[in-house]
């Protein structure tokens, strides 16, 4: 099999650059649109490495289209029908891109990252150590680590700039943000869209044992799906047929490349540590499998 190139950042002179986040490279093309590539670019620890993983932005751009299909039923989200040659009209540059860039609606972000967290997992593991429960909310006694919950649990936080850390917050706190309204229907349509899909990649051996979501609103304040969904990078895949409560299970996503990292004498701030090639080739290796898996792709 050929190896995908790699694209650590993207190069569109023709286009006024928005942001360059932790993985993705943001293009205003005109009021109503935005161009999103998704770069080969790796964080771990909200710490940008400094060598890309290849082909992982396509294998996120591609999972993150499967589930928007899957569950454009429950929500709306922010693809558009506008092909990427109508925008880069420069066939070398397309081809540069590959699978990374999305031509999507241009809608106002919510300041909350929406996690589901339906298996007991790194933060919250060691959150349930110390308190008994995770971001507040009370569990039974005795579970060991990556046990299943007995339901999912929301555990919203904050978006951070790069370099800083998410914060946790409750429930309460969504609502001063975001109003009961928004905040309620967020916090609903992230459980369900969570257990829906978590029960589809089950039957395809994936336990998908945590996600994040992010959500943005229309001018007319209607709710969408935005940024990424469900992929390697915004959730934690496990091979079902390797699931141990009482371990950490191996892991389909960056969580390979963190577990590394923690072998290092790193403090897990910027500069990030180069990766050796056989983690590089690994993780690759990784995201491949859970598009193969979940998509048949």
């Amino acid at each position: 099999m050929t190896k995908p190139n790699a694209l650590f950042e993207s190069n569109l002179p023709q286009l006024q650059m928005l942001n360059r986040g932790k993985v993705r490279d943001i293009y205003d093309l005109n009021p109503e649109q935005l161009l999103i590539v998704t770069s080969d670019r790796l964080s771990a620890f909200d710490v940008v490495l400094p060598q890309p993983i290849p082909g992982k932005g396509e294998v996120l751009t591609r999972v993150a289209n499967f589930w928007f299909h899957r569950t454009r039923d429950i929500i709306p989200n922010h693809l558009t029908d506008t092909p990427l040659e109508e925008v880069i009209p420069d066939k070398e540059q397309r081809e540069l891109l590959g699978d990374r860039a999305l031509v999507v609606r241009k809608l106002k972000p919510l300041p909350v990252e929406a996690i589901v967290r339906g298996y007991l997992i790194g933060s919250g593991w060691k959150d349930y150590q110390r308190t008994g429960g995770v971001c507040g909310i009370d569990l039974p006694g005795g579970l060991q680590q990556a046990d299943k919950l007995p339901e999912p649990i929301y555990t919203p936080s904050t978006k951070a700039e790069i370099g800083a850390h998410d914060e946790n917050i409750d429930f309460e706190k969504t609502l001063d943000l975001l109003g009961r309204d928004v905040a309620e229907q967020v916090r609903d349509v992230s459980l369900r869209i969570y257990t829906e899909c978590a029960r589809y990649a089950l039957d395809k051996g994936i336990i998908i044992a945590d996600t994040k979501f992010e959500f943005g609103l229309d001018e007319s304040g209607r709710l969408y799906l935005i940024d990424e969904v469900l992929t390697p990078d915004s959730s934690r895949f496990w091979p079902a047929d390797q699931y141990q409560p009482g371990i950490s299970p191996p892991s389909f996503d960056k969580q390979f490349v963190r577990d590394y990292l923690e072998t290092l004498d790193w403090d897990k701030t910027p500069p990030g540590p180069a990766l050796p090639q056989d983690v590089i080739d690994r993780t690759a290796e990784k995201y491949r499998e859970a598009e193969e898996r979940l998509t048949g792709g």
